[in-house]
């Protein structure tokens, strides 16, 4: 690796497995320091273990404001300020909108969508602090297209996308840049419930074939590297994006 993050403090919610693991990873690898949070203690615990001392943990449930801030005041704390939050944390809900529970609806919408303004609200004094930083969001090609059965999942992700934009536009004369990622398909199992609902893994890798130029699903690792270039200062002049990696699925 080429230090690209070196010196970089980072937050990186949802990250015991998945993309969020990934990005950890690949920021670790490139220099930085992390604190991940997840509610799930063992897996992330793990990905520490085999990330190294760069790596440290803090649980939270981004459903929770508390935990929120625990959270941003304890990294930074660790990390002796901030320079960078990546917001991945997420669920997933499949269904109809007649079938679709309206609690299931507002667990969505308080996790992938009212963290990212908690984590924000409370990140940008350290980022001012640092005279400037990076916040990465993760959207989705669900936020930019939707599809039948992610009535949910879909509008939490472009209300993700509107978030990013405008904060980034309150944001920008303070140098701290604000962006989201869109993933496509990456195999994952965050993707187990659309899958369900679709029929199953035969009927989705048809669909993926058929509508993914590229023919296939992405990798984690094939993901993050977009996030250490969004943390990273080659991009800072860019802000205000949602930017799509999808193997062409969305263009």
């Amino acid at each position: 690796m080429t230090d690209r993050l070196a010196g970089k403090r980072a937050i990186i919610t949802g990250a015991s497995g998945g993309i969020g693991a990934a990005i950890a990873r690949h920021f670790v690898a490139e220099g930085a320091s992390v604190v991940i949070a997840d509610v799930n203690e063992q897996g992330a615990r793990r990905v520490c273990e085999e990330i190294g001392d760069a790596c440290s943990f803090v649980r939270c449930d981004v459903g929770e404001e508390a935990d929120i801030r625990n959270m941003v005041e304890s990294a930074a704390e660790r990390l002796g300020g901030l320079d960078v939050v990546v917001n991945n944390a997420a669920v997933m809900v499949s269904g109809l909108v007649t079938e679709v529970d309206a609690g299931d609806w507002d667990r969505t919408m308080r996790v992938n969508v009212r963290s990212h303004f908690l984590s924000s609200k409370y990140a940008v004094p350290h980022l001012r602090r640092a005279g400037g930083g990076s916040i990465i969001n993760t959207s989705s090609v669900a936020g930019q297209r939707g599809g039948p059965g992610s009535t949910a999942y879909s509008t939490s992700k472009g209300a993700v996308i509107a978030f990013s934009i405008t904060l980034a536009l309150e944001l920008a004369g303070e140098g701290i840049r604000v962006n989201a990622v869109c993933p496509g398909w990456v195999d994952t199992p965050f993707n187990d419930p659309i899958i369900g609902f679709m029929g199953g893994r035969d009927v989705q890798a048809k669909l993926v074939e058929a509508m993914v130029p590229m023919q296939r699903q992405g990798t984690p690792d094939e993901i993050a590297p977009l996030y250490v270039y969004l943390a990273s200062d080659e991009s800072r002049y860019m802000t205000a994006k949602a930017i799509g990696i999808d193997g062409g699925a969305y263009s």
